[in-house]
């Protein structure tokens, strides 16, 4: 994978770390913080320039979170009324996720991209929960240039330590990510548990 990497940027420079980040917010299995880091580590070893690399990275990963948000947008809300009867999600849980994104959920887009597998879906679920696409560019696009410039700076100060350390801090990232699902869901099963409850004792 880094010989491959490597080349590929040696042959078409910054166009292909674009290319690379828009495909990755998008699903292609791109090991985004190992990428960024490795990108610090070539500014380090003089190969390549700061800000055109920052650049290239932030605009490519912004690039694939608008289209997700235009899919989500467009898409998402054919297939939530199309298809959202067999997994529950009806117009009014959609209108009451639209709500939580206005109160609380734009930050999902900023740390989203600091939790892995996390930051492929938020900006899809913000475009079908009806977010305007400013709002959404501000938190995404923040966060975005955050996350990039995290990890770049990482790899150029950790010198030739930047492949152990990284791997280091993706795998607590990882038990991040599976720690925000794991209270998700006993969130959403504490809250589905009231909600019944409440309903048994309006029947009595």
């Amino acid at each position: 994978m880094l010989a491959t990497i490597s080349h590929w940027i040696a042959l078409h420079g910054y166009g292909v770390i674009f290319a690379l980040f828009a495909l990755g917010i998008i699903g292609l299995p791109v090991p985004d913080e190992w990428l960024l880091a490795y990108l610090g580590h070539l500014i380090y070893k003089g190969r390549l320039l700061p800000t055109p690399t920052v650049a290239a990275a932030f605009l490519g990963s912004i690039c694939g979170m608008t289209l997700s948000y235009v899919l989500g947008r467009t898409f998402g809300l054919y297939l939530v009324h199309k298809f959202g009867g067999f997994v529950r999600l009806t117009p009014e849980k959609l209108a009451k996720m639209h709500d939580w994104y206005e109160h609380s959920g734009r930050w999902a887009l900023f740390i989203g991209y600091f939790l892995p597998g996390v930051r492929h879906v938020t900006a899809i679920v913000a475009g079908t929960s009806k977010m305007t696409f400013w709002e959404f560019a501000l938190f995404a696009y923040t966060g975005g240039f955050a996350w990039s410039c995290t990890f770049i700076s990482l790899g150029y100060f950790l010198q030739e330590e930047w492949s152990r350390e990284t791997k280091k801090i993706h795998n607590v990232m990882q038990i991040g990510t599976v720690a925000v699902l794991v209270l998700l869901t006993l969130y959403l099963l504490w809250k589905r548990g009231k909600k019944k409850s409440g309903s048994e004792m309006s029947e009595k």
